[in-house]
């Protein structure tokens, strides 16, 4: 009798499930992967088993984002400031890519997605980079979803650099103020290769954007869900994807 309510619960869930226009897709969502730890600690368990079940999140997140015809799924992966937490979380949390591309790259590099990272690289373990770049490199020809890692990744440590580098060379005559407009800005960010979200999409109850591409999020529809990140499925995203495109995006006009 259990087995039949939940096989017929089970199938009650895919028939709620909101029907998507396939005219209207985000071609950009981004993702704070929020909640980790406090899923695991309702759980009794550490903190890192959270975050072993986040990197199933992850697959999951990113074949239905294929699924949907998304284009560009970013997921903020390591912020600049995650490394104020305590070290042994924060080691293991750099074997995270290495641990998840191991088991999954083939599989990616089989359903044609690009791997891609943003952030600062140079304070990384080498062992971080190295299974990054491999999967970089390994993906650089596919032309399907393209999985952007955010990794040692701050907005506003970005936008700085942006204004330093524009310093530079105004002073070096090479750039003049007029010069400075916000393609000039944008092509000079780390996401340059990106078109700017149209989603940003928050787990865990958390209403902020914790330093998050403050630039590139200025007129990216937002959506959260008390969700713990562990716990987001391909019904989330479809939800989210379906609220999106309920929405009327002015861009500041009249609609």
């Amino acid at each position: 009798m259990i087995k039949v309510f939940q096989s017929w619960w089970k199938k009650e869930q895919k028939q709620t499930l909101p029907s998507l226009s396939k005219d209207n897709v985000p071609s950009h969502v981004a993702i704070i992967m929020d909640g980790n730890g406090r899923w695991a600690n309702r759980r009794g368990l550490p903190r890192i088993v959270g975050h072993q079940n986040g990197m199933k999140a992850v697959k999951r997140t990113a074949i239905a984002a294929d699924e949907i015809g998304i284009k560009y799924l970013t997921l903020y992966a390591f912020s600049t400031e995650n490394w104020k937490r305590p070290k042994d979380e924060v080691d293991f949390l750099m074997r995270l890519p290495e641990e998840f591309l191991a088991i999954e790259l083939e599989e990616l590099i089989e359903k044609n997605v690009r791997i891609q990272m943003m952030g600062h690289p140079e304070e990384l373990p080498k062992h971080t980079i190295a299974a990054m770049e491999e999967a970089i490199r390994r993906t650089k020809h596919n032309t399907g979803l393209v999985l952007n890692f955010a990794l040692n990744y701050g907005s506003r440590r970005e936008i700085k650099e942006v204004f330093k580098e524009a310093g530079r060379q105004i002073a070096a005559g090479s750039l003049s103020p007029e010069d400075l407009t916000e393609e000039w800005i944008g092509s000079h960010l780390h996401s340059s290769e990106l078109p700017d979200p149209d989603l940003l999409i928050r787990t865990s109850g958390e209403l902020r954007l914790s330093n998050f591409m403050l630039w590139q999020l200025a007129y990216s529809e937002l959506w959260f869900t008390d969700i713990y990140w562990p716990e987001f499925s391909r019904d989330h995203l479809f939800q989210a994807v379906a609220e999106f495109q309920r929405r009327t995006r002015r861009y500041g006009g009249l609609s």
